[in-house]
């Protein structure tokens, strides 16, 4: 049963995962990578986010574009690729990923609706200006808003407290989406109004936070505010 969203100011997105393919600049090296691409693809991701944690556990922080460099260096070598060109054109993929098919559409919906939007995302600045504009994306969001200025990773509180400081409102009235559920815990419980956008049928995290809809894709989400 989906919940309809009321009293919300301001429509928040998480950047990889929701508005971004991560998959897609391993899948553009199919050719070169051949059945790697997936596994390469896997432990890319995995290892991207468990660096974005444990820096900021172990308060030894580096940019996301670092992070997301030293995860690749790992898949390549868990693989046994050594490919210095190879590496090159998947770090310049990354920065131009493929927005999911949907996306263009429902924030152009949202924003002839009158909403506020933005991301929130752990992407260094950099990157997700070089993403939402290779997108085709950029006249569509308010902010554009990275963890950068705090120098910690999401889930962390304050960097959620970013969105609130952004349009000034409080965490109730922001619609905050991730297609990450470790995400979708720390901003529920942080107080937004959360979508889970689960495009993979994930399990749900057993962690404090709990969404308000779950969904498949976020073309479902204009009709849940109304629009």
């Amino acid at each position: 049963m989906s919940e309809k969203l009321e009293n919300i100011g301001a429509c928040v997105f998480d950047a990889y995962g929701t508005l971004f393919d991560v998959a897609s600049a391993a899948a553009r090296c199919k050719d070169d990578l051949g059945d790697n691409w997936e596994p390469l693809s896997v432990i890319w991701r995995t290892k991207q986010l468990e660096y974005s944690w444990l820096r900021s556990l172990m308060q030894d922080y580096r940019d996301f574009w670092q992070i997301t460099s030293d995860a690749l260096d790992f898949a390549m070598d868990s693989l046994g690729i050594d490919d210095n060109a190879l590496r090159g054109k998947l770090m310049n993929l990354y920065s131009t990923l493929d927005a999911y098919p949907e996306v263009l559409a429902m924030l152009q919906t949202l924003k002839s609706g009158g909403m506020k939007l933005a991301i929130l995302s752990n992407g260094s600045p950099s990157m997700l200006d070089s993403a939402v504009q290779s997108a085709g994306l950029g006249e569509l969001f308010d902010a554009v808003i990275s963890i950068d200025s705090l120098q910690i990773y999401k889930p962390h509180p304050s960097v959620y407290q970013l969105a609130v400081d952004e349009f000034a409102l409080p965490a109730d009235q922001i619609c905050f989406m991730s297609s990450n559920a470790w995400d979708v815990a720390g901003a529920a419980n942080f107080g937004f109004k959360v979508n889970w956008v689960n495009r993979f049928g994930q399990a749900k995290e057993r962690l404090a936070g709990e969404p308000a809809n779950e969904i498949k894709a976020l073309d479902e989400l204009p009709a849940l505010l109304g629009l």
